[in-house]
């Protein structure tokens, strides 16, 4: 304890006086932006076997990469900060594949088939991983900000869109933003026994060091980690023994007792009350707290992007309904700025029939009370009934009815506080 207290006590010392362009390593070294090229054996081994047509030892592309990401840092106040790299591929890729697509009719059909494959490859590779990727929030929050841009650089000004129009788009915009930062929040996470003592055991240490504490006070604190996890590993005996569905509702990795509809997230790994499913594009879970938040978000996107495919096909596409437009809209590639706003448009009408779908699936699951875990597992495990082909799964264990049920949508973290205090009864 005394060694940790001091490698601390200097790794806080050594970041109080470090300059905006140093930073301490994964080693906890010190390092300098200026070298982020130097001592890097594995990248030169990399580079010498590549040049002597040699294989690869196993696990250094992994050890390279690592290196990498902890040294892409940006100049700030005390020490440079670390950026996640999965935020430069869309800022970077999106508008250059856009104005490409806008050169000619061929590119842009070549362009907007293959960025939803890629967009899939890469969900499948990072889910089939298991990790974290701030790739497609990155992606979701700069495409509304690049095709407001262009939306305001290259429609607004042809001066077929009134001002009130391009008011009442901007708040649309903002109150999705608003319903996403909601989304963003806790969804619901489950404490385990284990990490409550801990917390409690730092705070009567707190009060100790203050002089408010003292280690015959009302609050029982374990003396070390090891109490901890015998009370706990104790306690899932007890619940065991007493329930007799200690396999069912205890969760080994978290270490707590889980209540009815919670799961654990393999991605986040965590246990979340009512949990929904991990989105990739809010890089978070839905769960009880921030369901609401996630589909009022889906909602108002939707609106707000079909409001704006509205506007900017009737001013590129004079005189010509939204639909016929989308599909039929002459002379739009012989002007430069019309091409790049109506490529524009069309990736705008992809994102917007996939969110459509999510929201679709979200709307068919509150109405039969289920949630998408749940039905993944009914289609797995091929219980209850199938509906709509397929998307639509109903157990019937939870369904009350579709008043009932969206009116328990509704009022979900009203009801939170009620279910904890007939969990404690």
């Amino acid at each position: 304890m005394v060694k940790r207290a001091g490698k601390r006590a200097r790794a806080q010392e050594m970041e109080e006086t470090l300059c905006c362009c140093e930073y301490l390593d994964r080693k906890g070294q010190r390092s300098h932006l200026a070298a982020c090229l130097c001592e890097c054996d594995d990248l030169d081994e990399c580079c010498e076997r590549w040049i002597t047509c040699k294989s690869l030892p196993p696990g250094i592309l992994e050890r390279v990469t690592e290196t990498f990401t902890d040294r892409f840092r940006f100049p700030w106040i005390r020490g440079a900060v670390k950026i996640d790299i999965s935020l430069l591929p869309p800022i970077i890729l999106l508008p250059f594949f856009l104005h490409i697509a806008a050169l000619h009719f061929l590119l842009a059909l070549i362009t907007l088939i293959s960025l939803p494959i890629l967009v899939l490859w890469y969900y499948y590779l990072t889910h089939r991983k298991k990790g974290q990727t701030l790739f497609f929030l990155s992606l979701g929050l700069f495409s509304l900000g690049y095709m407001y841009y262009v939306f305001l650089q290259e429609v607004v000004p042809r001066g077929h869109v009134e001002y009130s129009q391009v008011a009442l788009l901007t708040c649309g915009l903002i109150l999705m933003l608003v319903a996403l930062h909601r989304a963003k929040k806790d969804p619901g996470y489950l404490f385990s026994q284990m990490s409550s003592d801990k917390a409690l055991l730092q705070g009567n240490n707190l009060f100790n060091k203050n002089g408010l504490g003292n280690s015959n006070g009302l609050c029982r604190v374990p003396a070390s980690d090891v109490a901890v996890h015998s009370n706990t590993e104790s306690y899932s005996r007890t619940l065991e023994a007493e329930t007799g569905k200690g396999a069912k509702d205890w969760c080994l990795k978290c270490q707590l007792v889980r209540p009815a509809r919670a799961g654990h997230c393999r991605i986040c790994g965590r246990c979340v009350k009512r949990l929904d499913h991990h989105c990739v594009w809010i890089n978070n879970c839905v769960g009880e707290q921030n369901h609401q938040a996630f589909v009022l978000a889906l909602f108002l996107f939707l609106l707000t992007s079909i409001y704006g495919i509205s506007l900017t096909l009737d001013t590129i596409c004079r005189g010509k309904n939204t639909l016929t437009a989308l599909f039929y809209c002459p002379g739009v590639y012989g002007e430069y700025s019309s091409a790049l706003t109506f490529t524009c448009v069309w990736y705008c009408a992809i994102v917007t029939s996939g969110m459509s779908y999510i929201l679709l699936l979200q709307l068919l699951n509150i109405s039969y009370n289920m949630t998408e875990r749940e039905a993944r597992i009914a289609l797995r495990e091929n219980i209850g009934r199938k509906l709509l082909w397929g998307m639509m799964v109903d157990t019937g264990q939870y369904n009350r009815g579709f008043l009932y049920n969206w009116i328990q949508f509704f009022t979900l973290r009203s009801s939170d506080l009620q279910q904890t205090v007939e969990n404690v009864v």
